[in-house]
Order: structure tokens, then C-alpha cells, then sequence
């Protein structure tokens, strides 16, 4: 067991021993190395000012991602190597190729929030695979994450196709070699403990490992990808004095398609299980690509999204439409229950002291089966809902013979809408009249509040616009009148 971290900074290795537990990694870059040109700004995750890239050893590879430097804890950047602003011009001055577009793009005033947005694209500019200039939607999709709040966009996004018109060449391409052979050599398998018992960040190597620290130490607080647990920090001001970080179980990070259901470990981040969701349906893609931004979904996990009950959350009523399965581990047992289940109250779920959400089971959709999901959010890349519908039905000859259907912000848990399933049976999705009741009983099923987010009056009739326009489409109405982006496939037809 090692009481330090250690990470790769500017091709060597640094180790850091006096850690707390909840300290950030832009604290440890602005007040102790002093690299000021990492920016503070929300602290809280959504302005990407603070962007930095942490590259780590990933399938063969070093894998650059972007991230939100203010909520994420240093102690979990252990075994990766840090990228900020400063890093990244040759040795000589010459600029970095983002860099010197950006200044030739006139991408640039205040400098405040410029850092960031050269850190992202220095990410996209490392994507794997890439040769030439990414499509402009996917520069877009890079810098959703920063908000610049003294230029316009379109500079920047002309700098970003300027600067990737060729393969990458920068010193971070030279250095691949070095840079790989440092990473391997970090990833020792070591426990990680840093601190006392009542004190301490730890990071357990093994699934072993970490059930029994979770057992010995059952009020500890887990951290996946700290993009909930760092607002606690940040902004709740909440004393956490005992961390345990999931992050370099391997375990978790697992994800296995076993034929008609996909089965993902907690600590699989929204990025790695993109392509797998999308390939189940293409709604739970497109939903992914509009958690938040990059930099949260490069660290955020499904699982952890889970484990905070938050009622507001993307994924689990996605999940629990489809049917999804939760694992719970609590030493070497466990048990399985459905993920709605899970859900008992506003901040209370269904976890024991010692136990801890290891893993999901996710039914994929039989031939008979169709599902839509729904996102409506004030800022549309955002990593919390107004309102989130998920809804899935089975359909035989034209009539629903079943139909699971759940909601985020509509109540103080992620939740199914039981009477207006049970209406929507025999119901056919290309006649209204026959849904209609269904439509009315979501008032049975929800008692919304008023809050920043949307009124309770919004929410209701938001909740019932979209069952409406997922029986639509369902029906085979075009998406063209029902999408503005995300638009799928499918037969003109007519509801009637």
C-alpha cells in the first residue's frame, strides 16, 4: 500500500504525499505549482475554465481527455499525467498549433476563459484516429463545455479546423513514447492510503480491496468521477474527511455485452459507454452527447449518477425504462434489484452501511420493442433536467401490449408512471383517442414542484407533450416535425 499519488507532469514523475482528502486539482496547479493560467471561474464544473487534459494509459494507448480541474480531487488524478495551458508551446516558444490558430483566428480577448478552450481543443486536436479537421458539429460538441462570455464562436471554431487540418505534430506526439512507458510504470496495482482513520483519501487497486474499506469504514464518502461529490465541495462548503476513490478498480470500468442485455461495471464513464448505448438506441446516444459537456463526460460514471440518487439525474429514468437491473456489493456478497427500486425518497436509497452500487444490467430492446427519451434542459448541453422521459412499448400487431414509462424532475426520485402505463395497454400509438386517458393519468403519477429549473405547472404539461410525441413517432410520424436535432429514421405516417 503507497500514502502518496503520483503523477506525470511535464515528462517526469512527481509524488505527493500531503494531500487532503477533498483537495482539487486546480488548488494543488494554481496554489502550489503556481501554473496561474489554469482559470477558476463557477467552480463548479460547467464554465471549463479551469479545463485541463489528463491523459492516462487506455487500451494500448495515451488517452488525452478534457476535464474540470475545480471538482476534480488530486487524489484521483493518480497514475495519469496532467496537461495544463502552460504545457503545451514547444521548448524553443514556438506556440502550440491550437494556439497559434487561435491567436491567427482573432479567437481571443479577455484571456480568462481562452486557457480552457485551447485545453479542449488540445484534446480534440489528440483524438484517436484523427488526420484531418473533425466535422464542425463535433468542434461544437468539444466546446460545450466552454462558455466564453466576451467573443463570438465562430472564431474559435475556424482556429480548431485551421489547427487540425493535418494530423497531430506537437511535442506531446514526440514525447508518446516516454510518456507511455511512464504511465505503464505507474500503474503498479497498489492500494492507495493517504492520511489516518479519521482523516484519509484512499484508492484501492482491487474490487476486494475496496468492499472491505467500504466495510471498515461504511460512512466514508465514494467518489467515481467527482462531478456531483466536488459540488458538495465546492459550493455545498460540506467538511468530508474520509474519501474513497473507485476509480482505479479495474473491475468497474468493465463493460460486456452477454447477447440480449449489456452489463457495465459502476465506475464505466458516460465517454466509454457512449458507443455502446448508442449502438442500443440511438436516443440514449444522443442523450450521452447532451450530459453536460465533455469535460464531465470524460470522469462522470453511470454509476455514480445512480448512487446520488439525484431526482434530477439523465440516466436513471432512461435505465429504469428499459428495465435495467442494479448490482450491489457488500463484502464478498451481493444482490440485485431492480434499479427503480433504489429510489426510496428524496436522498435516501435503498443501501446499506458497508454496501455499494458495483455494477448495471441493462436489457437491450426485442424486436417488438421501441423506445424514445427526452431531454429538456434551459442550456441545452447540461448535465441536469428540467424534465427527463424515458419510455419504452411493446407493440404486437399495432397495439401496445406493455408499456414502462419514467420521468427525472417530475418527483423527488427518478420514477415510473404506473397508472398511465397500465392505461396505455391495448392503446394503439397512430390513433390519439386511444391514449388519451393515458396522457391525463401522468396527474396521478406526479406531484411536480416549482424550482429554478422549470414551475410545477411546466413540468406537468411538459411531461404530457412528451408521451405525446413518443406515441407519435412511435406511430411513424416524421421526426422532422418533432426533432430539432436527433432526427431518426422512420416512415411517414399520420396519427389519426
Amino acid at each position: 500500500m503507497r500514502d502518496s499519488i503520483r503523477i506525470v507532469r511535464r515528462g517526469r514523475i512527481v509524488e505527493i504525499d500531503d494531500i487532503k482528502p477533498t483537495e482539487t486539482l486546480l488548488d494543488y496547479l494554481r496554489l502550489r505549482e503556481r501554473a496561474t493560467g489554469t482559470k477558476e471561474g463557477c467552480n463548479e464544473g460547467d464554465c471549463g475554465a479551469c479545463t485541463v487534459v489528463i491523459g492516462e494509459w487506455q487500451d494500448g494507448r495515451v488517452a488525452y481527455r478534457p476535464v474540470n480541474s475545480c471538482i476534480q480531487f488530486l487524489g484521483a488524478m493518480d497514475g495519469k499525467e496532467i496537461v495544463t495551458v502552460e504545457d503545451i508551446a514547444w521548448p524553443d516558444g514556438r506556440l502550440h498549433p491550437v494556439q497559434q490558430a487561435i491567436v491567427d483566428a482573432h479567437g481571443a480577448q479577455c484571456g480568462f476563459c481562452t486557457p480552457g478552450i485551447v485545453m479542449s481543443l488540445f484534446a480534440l486536436y489528440h483524438q484517436e484516429g484523427r488526420e484531418g479537421p473533425p466535422p464542425r458539429d463535433e468542434i461544437v460538441t468539444a466546446l460545450a463545455g466552454n462558455l466564453c462570455r466576451c467573443t463570438g464562436y465562430r472564431p474559435i471554431v475556424d482556429a480548431a479546423l485551421a489547427a487540425m487540418a493535418e494530423p497531430p505534430a506537437d511535442r506531446f506526439v514526440e514525447a508518446m513514447p516516454q510518456t507511455a512507458g511512464l504511465l505503464q510504470f505507474l500503474a503498479d496495482g497498489q492500494d492507495v492510503f493517504i492520511g489516518s482513520n479519521s482523516a484519509f483519501f484512499a484508492a484501492p487497486a482491487s474490487l476486494s480491496a475496496l468492499a472491505q474499506l467500504v466495510m471498515k469504514y461504511p460512512e466514508a464518502t465514494l467518489l467515481a468521477g467527482g462531478t456531483d461529490v466536488g459540488l458538495r465541495v465546492t459550493k455545498g462548503l460540506r467538511p468530508i474527511s474520509q474519501v474513497i476513490h473507485v476509480g482505479r478498480v479495474a473491475a468497474l470500468r468493465q463493460i460486456e455485452d452477454v447477447g440480449d442485455a449489456l452489463i457495465l461495471g459502476a465506475g464505466v464513464t458516460y465517454e466509454d459507454a457512449a458507443s455502446a448505448f448508442a449502438d442500443l438506441d440511438p436516443d440514449l446516444g444522443e442523450l450521452i452527447r447532451r450530459l453536460g459537456s465533455r469535460q464531465v463526460r470524460a470522469v462522470g460514471t453511470i454509476g455514480g449518477n445512480i448512487a446520488n440518487g439525484s431526482p434530477i439525474g439523465d440516466m436513471p429514468p432512461a435505465l429504469i425504462a428499459l428495465g435495467a437491473t442494479l448490482e450491489l456489493a457488500h463484502g464478498e456478497d451481493g444482490r440485485a434489484l431492480p434499479l427503480e427500486d433504489y429510489f426510496i425518497a428524496y436522498g435516501k436509497q435503498d443501501r446499506q452501511p458497508g454496501e455499494f452500487v458495483a455494477g448495471l444490467l441493462v436489457p437491450k430492446l426485442m424486436s417488438n420493442q421501441v423506445f424514445r427519451a427526452y431531454k429538456i434542459t434551459k442550456r441545452f448541453d447540461e448535465d441536469i433536467s428540467a424534465v427527463m422521459g424515458a419510455f419504452r412499448f411493446t407493440i404486437d400487431d399495432g397495439v401496445i401490449t406493455e408499456a414502462r414509462i419514467a420521468f427525472g424532475g417530475m418527483a423527488a426520485t427518478p420514477k415510473r408512471a404506473l397508472s398511465a402505463e397500465a392505461r396505455l395497454v391495448g392503446a394503439q400509438p397512430g390513433r390519439a383517442a386511444s391514449w388519451g386517458a393515458a396522457i391525463e393519468a401522468l396527474g396521478e403519477d406526479y406531484a411536480p414542484i416549482s424550482d429554478m429549473r422549470a414551475s410545477a405547472a411546466y413540468r406537468m404539461e411538459t411531461a404530457k407533450a412528451l408521451l405525446a410525441k413518443a406515441l407519435v413517432e412511435c406511430a411513424g410520424a416524421p421526426t422532422s416535425r418533432t426533432r430539432v436535432i436527433g432526427r431518426r429514421e422512420a416512415p411517414e405516417a399520420e396519427v389519426a
